[in-house]
């Protein structure tokens, strides 16, 4: 019984703190982008939860969205964000909800999430699974995150170093 609880207890670890953070895409090791011109994470931790932030550039546009995936329990959003969005003629479901999971793996230098989001696509409404990891690099300033979709049959894999916030003088 002692061991169970202790098992529980290390599946629902806080998050490891070098994941937070702002992230800055590198553009050129990246996958592309599929319309957008950039893209920045900031990412922020309590306890088991962690909001990952986008903030995405196409010229003069900026979009910026949250998505919130805790490790000590499901996530269920109707506004979960998806970096191929754009131009890919899949898209959110009207009045679909999104569930997720997440875990620290690796000595909890990765998370792993698991999505279930129902989308849109010509043929109709489907659910597409994506599989993300983010990697944090050794020394903690590289983090590289990897999606596997469902619906591709290629990895996305993306490359961010860390933005060192500025701090007035």
């Amino acid at each position: 019984m002692v061991v169970t609880a202790a098992v529980a207890l290390g599946v629902t670890a806080s998050a490891n703190p070098d994941i937070v953070g702002q992230w800055q895409l590198d553009i050129d090791r990246s996958s592309p982008l599929d319309g957008w011109q950039d893209m920045r994470l900031i990412i922020s931790t309590q306890d088991t939860q962690v909001d990952i932030r986008h903030e995405m550039r196409w010229r003069a546009t900026r979009y910026r969205a949250i998505n919130t995936v805790d490790t000590a329990k499901p996530v269920a959003s109707d506004s979960f964000f998806r970096v191929e969005q754009r131009h890919m003629a899949v898209y959110p479901a009207k009045g679909g909800v999104t569930n997720t999971t997440a875990e620290w793996i690796d000595n909890n230098r990765t998370l792993r999430t698991e999505t279930h989001t129902p989308v849109e696509v010509s043929q109709g409404n489907v659910n597409m699974r994506i599989t993300s990891e983010y990697r944090i690099g050794e020394g903690g300033e590289t983090l590289t995150v990897i999606e596997l979709h469902s619906s591709r049959s290629r990895p996305l894999v993306y490359f961010f170093h860390k933005v060192e916030e500025k701090v007035a003088s």
